[in-house]
This record gives structure tokens, C-alpha cells and sequence, in this order.
């Protein structure tokens, strides 16, 4: 068997592989031979089918799988075996039947050729904008903690976040307690305005005090959710479509949220044993951590700058694209010649980009070990832990969290490409000239939105 290659130009090329009689000439004998060992034909016992009756049954369907099948292997070890840096697969210049009239056959693929990329890291210059973290976000972290770790205590005034208890009764057309046996009357309803649908009832509640008698109407409140609506006035959804009219509510009790005091207890609640001691170390803590959140910000700025550069700066080089058109098509169903030249167009910048990742890789020697998996795993667990305000999870679950998580193979491949990423971009700020600049969350915003 002989193969070579046709370089047609620096992106494209041409593989021929010629294959004659004796390359496949006993692998077509051996497959007839383990067909006969379990196909039957009329006359013959099981694995009794001579040679010839098999060839005549089966040998040019068995020639051709052979042949194609030995000649692909050809060239996935030529292009392997000479380093070859091809894009997508190689494709047969000609799908066409076997002649079996023939013993000597040749074939032909094409293959797109990857473009020679010189990036040179220690000449580039990239932003990064780290975003300050304020008082106001420190206080308004704090305030939240201690509402989460507060008591219910009763209150004397209805602020956004009070529970209002009390009766809740029908109103007429004159604004009277309705009376009649239809009448909807609810003893120890309950009513939260912070989750009333409509801002216009809720405050209506707000800064009421105990005895004090409030007007409003709960088909709005709702929205016109009946689910809602039928909770709220301990009626069926069915009544609860019909009640559109205002409802009285006299305010018996109000619950209000004391906020948790700053002790040993809290901070030991909030960042775990032993983390946190005074005051000071709590609200720096604090900072920290809004810090550590909002970095993620600064990170995925600093991938799209650094990506949409790179690609300005080192993007200017040749692609196979009538190549890669062609390949795509087949290896994509909503892909067709009608949409390809469009759609082509869209794809350029990520499938440049995606080369030139594959560079710098090369040349910073990027690997990703399966640490580095387990690791971005772990910080994904514990950021989804965090945003329900559990900032104090330990190793072991987090660790158990993370398994669970890569046991998807479709989680585990997208954790694997973000690792990559991550390992790549610190790569980059390594080599790469990085411009620091510490900006307001205002700031970072009006650059995020132009960037």
C-alpha cells in the first residue's frame, strides 16, 4: 500500500492512497472465513459453506468494507505518523461502489491543513479591571446575614418585611363588612406584604400599627393568581376567581424580624469555628467574601477582552473554509450548501479563536490533570452553596457535592473545558502584560456593557 500527500496550498492538501490486491487479499479471506462459521446457506450444514459459495454470497460487499476500512486506517496513520495538523476529518474526494472487476484501487481524501500561528504572549498588553468592594456592599451583606440569622419577635409597626396577622373580611359595595351568608371571612389570615405581587397593595400595609384596619384588594394583590388568592382567603380557586372586590383586614398581631446580634455564636454561625473572633475580623471576613463573588466577574471580563484581542491581533490567517464547509455540512443535520456560506461567516471568529487557544496551549504547555477537574468542581459546588447563603461548607461535603456533579458526563465534559479555559488565562496573565485597575461596580458595569 503506498500513500502521499499533494500539498495544494498552506491550508489545503490531498492524501492518495493506492492499495492493491495483496493488501487485502487475506483479510477478505479471513472475514469470509468467520462468516461461514455462522451463516447458513440452502444446501449446507452450519459452518460447512465452501470458500467459493461464500465469495459468491457475500465477497463484494466483504471486499468493499474491508478495502474502505483498510485504506481510512491508511490515512488516519499518515497523518498521525507524520504529525500532520489537520482541521476536522479527512474527506474521500469520491464516494463511489468498488469495481469488482478490478484488484488494484486508489483513493483520495481531502484534508484542511492548520495554519501556522505565531502568538507571542509577551507582547501583548490586556486589561483587567478588579471591582472594589464598597461599605455600602459590606452593610447591605451584613444586613442581610443578621436578618437571616435573627428572631421573630412581635412589632409594633408593618415594615416591608413584617407577617401581618389578623381577620381578613369581605367589603360590600359600600364599603361596609359584607354580611351575607356568601360572605368570605378569614380568621387568623396571615398576610405578607414583601410578597405581594402588586406594590400598590402592599404598601398599603406598611407602616401600620396593632389595631389599625387596612383596605385593600387581594384579586390585585395576587394579580389575579387564584392559587394565591385561594391560600390567602382559605377559599376554593373557583370562589377565588370571583373575588375581585376590597377586603378589610384588622391587624391583630405584627411580626417583625429582630436582627441577630454580633456575638461568638453568630460569627461562628456565619463563617464557621474558630474563623472569625471580633468585630473587625467579621466585617473584613465579609469583604472578603463579597470579593472572592464578584471576582468571577473581573475573570469573564477579562476572557472576553483577552479573546476578542487575540483574535484582532493574531486572527489573520488563512482557513481551508470551502474545506471546512464541506465538512461541517455532513457532520452537522442543520447545516445544508443553501446555509453553509452564511452560517460559515458566523462561525469564523470562534473557530480562530479556538486555534489560537490551541497555540498558546501548546506553547505554555497547558495540561489539565484530573486535580484541576476535581478542583473547579469543588468551586462551582461552593459558590451554588453560597448563593443560598451557606458559607460555611466543609471540605468533605463539598468534595461529595463535586463527585456528584462530574458523574454527568455532560456536566464533567463542560467542567473539563472550563478548567482548560482557567488554566489557559492564567497562562496568559502570566506572559501577557496585564494592566490592573481597581474600578467601582458602576464602572465595571459601563465597561462590561461596551466590551
Amino acid at each position: 500500500m503506498n500513500v502521499s500527500i499533494e500539498k495544494i496550498d498552506n491550508v489545503n492538501g490531498k492524501i492518495t492512497v493506492s492499495i492493491e490486491e495483496n493488501d487485502y487479499k487475506d483479510k477478505v479471506t479471513s472475514e469470509l472465513k468467520r462468516i461461514g462459521k455462522t451463516h447458513t446457506l440452502p444446501g449446507f450444514r452450519k459452518g460447512h459453506v465452501t470458500i467459493d459459495q461464500l465469495r459468491r454470497r457475500f465477497g463484494k460487499q466483504v471486499k468493499s468494507d474491508v478495502i474502505n476500512q483498510e485504506v481510512y486506517e491508511a490515512v488516519i496513520n499518515y497523518i498521525r505518523d507524520n504529525k500532520l495538523a489537520i482541521l476536522g476529518e479527512p474527506l474521500p474526494v469520491e464516494v463511489k461502489e468498488i469495481d469488482m472487476n478490478s484488484v488494484d484501487y486508489t483513493f483520495e481524501y481531502e484534508i484542511g491543513l492548520t495554519p501556522e500561528i505565531n502568538v507571542d504572549l509577551k507582547k501583548v498588553s490586556l486589561p483587567y479591571y478588579n471591582i472594589e468592594v464598597s461599605k455600602e456592599m459590606v452593610d447591605e451583606q451584613d444586613a442581610n446575614f443578621r436578618e437571616r440569622f435573627g428572631n421573630q419577635v412581635p412589632g409594633e409597626e408593618v415594615d416591608e418585611k413584617a407577617l401581618v396577622k389578623g381577620s381578613i373580611m369581605e367589603l360590600n359595595e359600600d364599603g361596609l363588612v359584607k354580611d351575607t351568608e356568601d360572605a368570605i371571612q378569614v380568621v387568623g389570615g396571615i398576610i405578607a406584604p414583601m410578597y405581594l405581587k402588586d406594590k400598590e397593595e402592599a404598601d398599603k400595609f406598611i407602616g401600620k400599627k396593632l389595631n389599625d384596619k387596612v383596605v385593600f384588594n387581594p384579586y390585585k394583590a395576587c394579580e389575579g393568581d387564584v392559587t394565591r388568592l385561594a391560600s390567602m382567603l382559605n377559599i376554593d380557586k373557583e370562589k377565588a376567581a370571583e373575588a375581585k372586590g376590597d377586603f378589610e383586614m384588622s391587624i391583630a398581631e405584627i411580626i417583625v424580624v429582630k436582627p441577630a446580634e454580633l456575638n461568638e455564636e453568630y460569627y461562628k454561625n456565619i463563617f464557621g469555628p474558630d474563623k472569625v473572633k471580633t468585630e473587625e475580623e467579621y466585617f473584613e471576613a465579609i469583604k472578603q467574601m463579597i470579593s472572592a463573588q464578584i471576582s468571577g466577574n473581573s475573570e469573564m471580563l477579562f476572557h472576553m477582552q483577552a479573546e476578542k484581542q487575540l483574535v484582532e491581533e493574531y486572527g489573520n490567517f488563512e482557513l481551508p473554509q470551502e474545506f471546512l464547509k464541506k465538512w461541517l455540512v455532513r457532520r452537522n443535520e442543520g447545516l445544508t450548501a443553501e446555509n453553509i456560506d452564511e452560517e460559515f461567516e458566523k462561525m469564523i471568529p470562534s473557530l480562530k479563536w479556538q486555534l489560537i487557544k490551541e497555540r498558546i496551549a501548546a506553547v505554555a504547555e497547558v495540561k489539565i490533570e484530573e486535580a484541576d477537574v476535581q478542583n473547579h468542581a469543588k468551586a462551582i459546588a461552593r459558590q451554588q452553596f453560597a448563593q443560598y447563603g451557606m458559607t460555611n461548607v466543609e471540605d468533605d461535603m463539598l468534595a461529595d457535592y463535586a463527585k456528584r456533579i462530574l458523574e454527568d458526563k455532560n456536566s464533567r465534559s463542560r467542567i473539563i473545558e472550563e478548567a482548560g479555559d482557567a488554566k489557559l488565562f492564567e497562562a496568559i496573565k502570566q506572559t501577557a502584560k496585564i494592566e490592573a485597575k481597581a474600578v467601582s461596580v458602576d464602572e465595571f458595569k459601563s465597561i462590561a456593557e461596551k466590551a
